[in-house]
């Protein structure tokens, strides 16, 4: 089984791209989707026991949790202490559970792949991109997006030419979604040997 690490810095249009792998047929572990999860299952307590007031009826108010952490990088290690393992733990589950039905590719979706050294993780990287004025008119369509705080995210991902340097395959979602369907189709024929157009 091919483990593809897909990842892309923000507002590159990993998530469109991970849905056209999944349309696709092949399994994708959503790590976005997973801290979803366990925000409102198994890490609500424990992210309330080290930051008291940021849970609601058992699941993690993410707007009250990002009070407290975006701007103190030490709360942020922490929260990222509790919430890696989990989000860790449950994509081994996924690929345990994909490899014993005889899967022949699936992808990690990891927004942080070169960040966190989940390069050793996969066989195979593939890294969504756009150009800068792209990016940047996607992320401040976001509601509550400011200028500052997409300038402190960028500043805490690797920049886009580097993932691109370390990747081995990419895909520039700025030519439309056509364009990048076909990348990815081109993508698992290369991995799976299924060729068929």
């Amino acid at each position: 089984m091919i483990v593809l690490g897909l990842t892309g810095s923000i507002g590159m249009g990993k998530s469109t791209t991970a849905k056209m792998f999944a349309e696709a047929g092949v399994p994708v572990h959503d790590s976005d989707e997973t801290v979803h999860r366990l925000y409102s299952g198994k890490a609500a307590p424990l992210v309330e026991k080290a930051f008291p007031g940021t849970t609601q009826a058992g699941a993690v108010d993410r707007v009250k949790l990002a009070g407290k952490v975006l701007s103190d990088p030490a709360a942020l290690k922490q929260l990222e202490a509790i919430i890696h393992p989990l989000v860790r733990a449950d994509a081994d589950a996924f690929l345990a559970t994909h490899r014993a039905a005889g899967a022949p590719l699936v992808v990690l979706d990891i927004p942080l792949l070169f960040e966190t050294g989940g390069r050793s993780r996969v066989d195979k990287v593939v890294v969504v991109t756009a150009s800068p004025e792209i990016q940047r008119e996607r992320v401040l369509a976001r509601p509550g997006m400011s200028e500052e705080r997409f300038s402190s995210i960028l500043a805490k991902q690797v920049p886009d030419a580097e993932k691109r340097r370390q990747a081995d395959f990419i895909i520039d979602t700025g030519n439309g979604f056509d364009a990048a369907r076909k990348a990815v189709d081109a993508i698992i024929g290369e991995l799976t040997g299924d060729k068929s157009d």
